[in-house]
């Protein structure tokens, strides 16, 4: 009965650490999800903010310009297939974490059970010194 204690015991412990990983590439992946729209946003500002200048310009600086913002628009278009990837990445992560956390929830409930078990039966069994007695030593006793 203790043993199976011991091995519940080590099986929630190993169950915890699976989840400690597991939420930690959860993170992660929100992480790289939040720095790629990030980006994604960095992009877009300095895409709204190309402008040519007032006044007089050449055509050189025009073409410049648009060849820059046709540049940051496609950087921005590539990043949203990198969005919905990672998004996707990360969903999955939650998934497993959401899974992990479950066995460690069910490991933990096995283990209190096991521990409880052994308190009652611990409870049941009655007390002694530890040897029996024999007649001959009640006897010696009582002379």
């Amino acid at each position: 009965m203790r043993a199976l204690a011991h091995q519940r015991g080590r099986i929630a412990r190993v169950r915890r650490i699976q989840h400690g990983l597991a939420a930690s590439d959860a993170a992660q992946a929100a992480e790289q999800v939040q720095l790629l729209e990030t980006n994604r946003q960095r992009l877009t500002m300095m895409r709204t903010e190309m402008r040519a200048n007032p006044g007089l310009c050449s055509g050189a600086e025009l073409a410049r310009l648009g060849e820059l913002a046709m540049r940051l628009d496609e950087a921005r278009q590539g990043l949203a297939r990198s969005i919905d990837m990672a998004r996707a990445a990360a969903a999955a992560r939650e998934t497993l974490r959401i899974e992990a956390r479950r066995d460690q929830e069910s490991a933990e409930r096995l283990h209190q059970a096991a521990e409880h078990a052994v308190a009652q039966a611990a409870e049941r069994r009655p007390l002694r010194s530890g040897r029996p007695r024999s007649r001959l030593e009640d006897e010696g006793t009582e002379q």
